[in-house]
């Protein structure tokens, strides 16, 4: 197979932006050079480098100085917030969560609402529907609902919640409310205050084109204060500096999820991605997917083939998933793709496509082609 940076169609998963390569191996020399340096300025500089992602990611999603810290990943960041509110706030109480969530968080909260003690509320697409709608979460979302997470847009279906309708309604009901940003994030604009929300955790993969281990966890100024992080450290304290171990507070701000000497290689690795984001122009990205996706969406009719995706642009995030009927031949598919040099995958029988900076109209619809010859021939 010959791999095409033309053909790549996998953002979902992984992004990839002009340089990636070049930026990624400068920026890992670099911290090469520091780290092995005979000197005292190791610390210096890679705390630097975290700092600096972290003002990346506040930038792009709008939120106030210390509200945001880095996390290994957004199930971590889940974790993070709901095991530092108070015991009482969750208990003999409900989380709710949709079914079409990323599976990761819905095996997190199964497993943290004995220990917690809540009820797990999972909402399930109606009979024949491909995602939870927002009337059903509305419906399923009471008083008893003492947090809820959202999924903003679904990784399997790439349909897109209706965040205004959603957080309005549970700021009714007086729930806590977090928004898994990850597969949308650095494509969809999008600010934590903007409908306001409680907490927001993402990757830094996908569009914003990072690396694993890199994620985000912010936390709404005014929530922070009622949160008691259980894993804490010399890091979580105002003055990490501090060792009387007698005499440990919780700094005031967002550095209080911080725990122990932090992980910054993922970090350090991301921020020419984040830099090079921040650097392009937001709405001629946006423009690019969408010329493309309608491509495939038309493609995808021509060939009589069922979309799993909202056909609305206004409803759908990134991405354009294609029912191929079976997962055979979702497979066969697949592997005709590869063999001509395209980056794609599947979801049991759904084909996942999604272009991003570096794809091109010429080669999607050199894809359609090929997705026609496939069919054609299975």
């Amino acid at each position: 197979m010959t791999e095409r940076r033309e053909g790549y169609f996998l953002y979902h998963s992984i992004g990839q932006y002009p340089g990636k390569e070049a930026d990624l191996s400068d920026a890992m020399a670099e911290l090469a050079a520091v780290w092995s340096a005979p000197d005292d300025q190791q610390w210096t500089y890679m705390l630097g480098k975290r700092a600096e992602f972290i003002d990346l990611w506040r930038g792009l999603i709008g939120a106030s100085p210390g509200s945001t810290t880095t996390c290994e990943s957004v199930t971590q960041g889940v974790h993070m917030l709901l095991t530092a509110l108070p015991g009482e706030q969750l208990r003999g109480r409900k989380v709710l969560v949709a079914s079409d969530c990323f599976p990761s968080n819905h095996f997190l909260l199964s497993r943290l609402q004995e220990r917690l003690g809540f009820d797990l509320q999972t909402v399930y697409p109606r009979q024949g529907a491909a995602w939870v709608s927002d009337e059903d979460m509305i419906v399923e979302w009471d008083r008893d609902v003492a947090l809820a997470l959202i999924t903003w847009v679904s990784s399997t279906t790439s349909r897109k919640a209706d965040l205004d309708a959603l957080v309005s309604h549970g700021r009714d009901m007086g729930s806590i409310i977090g928004v898994d940003i990850t597969q949308a994030s650095g494509l969809l604009p999008f600010s934590v205050s903007d409908p306001e929300v409680d907490f927001v955790v993402s990757t830094s993969l996908k569009w914003m084109c990072g690396t694993p281990g890199a994620g985000i966890l912010y936390v709404r100024p005014e929530q922070i204060n009622a949160c008691r992080p259980e894993v804490c450290g010399w890091f979580s304290q105002d003055n990490p500096f501090n060792w009387d171990i007698s005499a440990f507070e919780y700094a005031p701000d967002i550095r209080r999820f911080d725990n122990g000497t932090p992980g910054i290689m993922p970090a350090a690795a991301t921020v020419p991605a984040l830099k090079w984001h921040a650097a392009s122009d937001q709405r001629a990205l946006l423009h690019h997917n969408r010329l493309l996706s309608d491509l495939l969406i038309e493609g995808a009719d021509d060939l009589d083939l069922d979309l799993v995706s909202p056909r609305n642009a206004d409803a759908r995030g990134g991405s354009v998933m294609i029912d191929m009927a079976s997962g055979e031949r979702a497979a066969k598919t697949l592997a005709d793709l590869n063999a001509a040099g395209f980056s794609a995958d599947i979801r049991s029988a759904t084909l996942r496509l999604s272009p991003g900076v570096q794809t091109t109209e010429e080669a999607t619809r050199e894809l359609l082609s090929v997705l026609s010859t496939s069919l054609n021939g299975s």
